[in-house]
């Protein structure tokens, strides 16, 4: 049997702070959106997919592969949002068994009105603590490690950029 490994000096000087991170940047982006728009994070990210998708709409499984949610958790976001008159669960014209999940009218205007505070939070927090060499350093180790845990390239963050050119961007743009 192998002996267990623990952190190199190193390792645990650059995991404390990723930690760190991974907890406490989430918890950020959820309160400025809960704050100015009533959605949380993934709500945003959610709307945001179909926002920038054709015609406005994805099939559920689709959607879920892009936020890297399971089915339960996003039949749940969708029927809240549904709730709120955000989003509508429609059956594929092309397959009956499919369900498409397109966002209505109020959800476009709710994410478009979100964005540009998400956008300055994510700023504030994160790029301006960064210089172009450090943010350079930080898109490539994310890369790297996205290569890691999502080798089949679910989420569209995880493809290759040349993969993504005609992909949904993470924001959503302007009609």
């Amino acid at each position: 049997m192998d002996a267990p490994r623990f952190y190199s000096d190193d390792e645990l000087a650059t995991w404390i702070p990723v930690a760190a991170l991974l907890e406490l940047l989430p918890r950020e982006l959820d309160a400025q959106l809960l704050r100015d728009a009533d959605l949380t994070h993934f709500d945003y990210f959610a709307l945001s997919m179909l926002t920038n998708s054709p015609d406005h709409r994805l099939q559920m499984k689709e959607l879920a592969s892009m936020t890297n949610a399971t089915m339960p958790r996003l039949s749940h976001v969708v029927s809240r949002l549904e709730r709120r008159g955000l989003v509508a669960r429609e059956r594929r014209t092309t397959d009956a068994r499919g369900v498409d999940v397109v966002i209505t009218p109020e959800g476009r205007r709710v994410v478009l009105r979100a964005t540009p505070g998400h956008v300055e939070t994510v700023r504030s927090l994160v790029f301006d603590a960064l210089d172009a060499d450090q943010r350079e350093q930080l898109r490539d180790a994310a890369v790297a490690v996205l290569a890691r845990i999502d080798p089949e390239g679910r989420m569209v963050a995880s493809r290759p950029p040349a993969a993504r050119d005609d992909e949904t961007p993470a924001a959503p743009t302007a009609p």
